[in-house]
């Protein structure tokens, strides 16, 4: 049975429910591959671009390069939020997120079958109740997916770089209750926030975790990681269905 949180969740779920997902591909008719990932009232806007040129530390080695750029639109908050551009540089929260982003998309692809040209993932935050970076991942995947297959279809590689799906998604200990996928009021109250990156074939890329109050066990990572695994079957079924079926 399901253990009742001592708090009304959004959208009346349970402690171990995503909020309501909708993942819709093609979003963007000009780019290579593009989604638009709505998670609660956390919607991002993914979009894939092909540049057949590699970075400059990169010429030569017959290997190709994934990257992001995230960002947040100013009002995808309640109150107005500076855009970066204006302040003449990226703020560290931004960098570090786009970084991440990168490190995923990464760990699932195949360099070398991408050959001597990168994909640049763009991911904009239209709003933002929690999970942005969990949103952006998932929905970064969906677009490099259809950017890679207009590559194979137009016969540009020889070779399906993805490796496997990439998703995404946040737990924590919100009044000492393991839950899954946190909005934002939670995520501003729990005791423990986790960011889990995984692959469809269960290996993990990457875990962010803190005690925003007492430290953890390690029963309680345990928890929270099954939790989390919980969640991304659905998110990767998401995505299989976004792509027609197929990732």
């Amino acid at each position: 049975m399901t253990e009742v949180i001592p708090m009304r969740r959004s959208y009346q779920r349970a402690t171990d429910q995503l909020r309501p997902v909708s993942i819709a591909a093609g979003a963007l008719p000009h780019a290579e591959g593009s989604a638009y990932v709505k998670i609660g009232d956390t919607h991002v806007l993914c979009a894939a671009t092909v540049d057949e040129r590699v970075p400059r530390w990169m010429h030569g080695k017959g290997r190709g390069w994934v990257t992001a750029e995230y960002s947040m639109l100013p009002r995808s908050t309640p109150e107005r939020t500076e855009r970066e551009a204006v302040k003449g540089k990226q703020g560290g929260r931004t960098v570090e997120i786009q970084r991440l982003i990168g490190r995923s998309l990464r760990a699932v692809v195949d360099l070398e079958a991408l050959g001597e040209r990168q994909i640049i993932l763009d991911c904009d935050v239209i709003r933002a109740d929690g999970g942005t970076r969990c949103a952006s991942i998932t929905g970064a995947y969906v677009a490099l997916a259809q950017a890679c297959k207009r590559l194979m279809d137009e016969r540009r590689i020889r070779s399906y770089p993805l490796k496997a799906a990439v998703a995404a998604v946040s737990v924590g200990v919100v009044k000492g209750v393991p839950v899954l996928d946190l909005d934002y009021r939670e995520d501003s109250k729990a005791d423990v926030d986790f960011n889990v990156v995984m692959t469809d074939q269960q290996a993990f890329v990457e875990i962010q975790g803190t005690a925003e109050q007492e430290p953890f066990t390690s029963g309680t990572l345990e928890l929270l990681l099954v939790l989390a695994s919980t969640g991304l079957d659905e998110l990767f079924a998401m995505q299989r269905q976004a792509l027609g079926g197929k990732s």
